[in-house]
């Protein structure tokens, strides 16, 4: 008979599947961990910052919001609610987007409200964005924009009540027309209308499908 080897052991096969099953485990939460110190570490910190799209006249003070908020960040954690907190109090800012580079670089797209109008009480004048929002930051001069009376110019914010209205319907004048805006109003009978260069009164009804409306207006013209 053949000698048995007595100094060998056989090891089930499902205990051999559990040993692996139990070192993949492992490996992985390993892998997850330094990923996790990883994406936080110095390795990847944000140090080359470039804010792209910024025109108005607040822009140094916008730069240096997103560049302080953005130098708190890695390549590989990037917090796009922060970014947009850091510019919540600039009405010239719409929206930002961040486009990280590894292992330091970091570029910041910035969308700006542009003014359709130049809202006044008769005391100042402020530029205005097609929502309705107002927009202090803007430069004025230069600016050829249809102006609009307003009996209550807020501090801050927004337009509201019929001048929010009248906005969105000059807001949404094809750019050819917009500088033969004269003013808008809003009367019972014609909801709003739209005065032209000329003396030509464009009656629009409600705000609602006003490109639609402009769009036939043009043809017209």
């Amino acid at each position: 008979a053949a000698p048995r080897n007595r100094g060998s052991i056989r090891l089930p096969l499902a205990s051999w599947r559990a040993r692996i099953i139990l070192v993949a485990i492992v490996a992985a939460a390993l892998a997850i961990t330094y990923f996790a110190w990883f994406r936080h570490s110095s390795f990847v910190a944000v140090q080359d910052v470039k804010i792209e799209g910024v025109n108005s006249a607040d822009r140094d003070q916008v730069t240096a919001a997103l560049t302080d908020a953005a130098e708190g960040m890695t390549t590989l954690d990037v917090d796009a609610t922060m970014l947009a907190s850091a510019v919540s109090g600039f009405p010239t800012v719409a929206s930002v987007t961040a486009d990280p580079s590894f292992p330091h670089g970091f570029t910041i797209h910035v969308t700006e409200r542009r003014p359709v109008l130049l809202a006044s009480d008769g005391q100042r004048e402020v530029a205005v964005a097609t929502g309705g929002s107002l927009l202090p930051g803007i430069d004025l001069d230069g600016l050829n924009l249809p102006a609009l009376h307003v009996d209550d110019l807020p501090e801050s914010g927004r337009l509201g009540g019929e001048a929010l209205e009248e906005t969105r319907a000059i807001g949404a004048a094809p750019a050819p027309l917009r500088p033969l805006i004269e003013g808008a109003t809003t009367t019972d009978d014609y909801g709003i209308v739209v005065t032209l260069q000329g003396g030509i009164d464009l009656r629009f009804g409600a705000a609602s499908k006003s490109r639609a409306k402009w769009a036939a207006a043009a043809a017209v013209l």
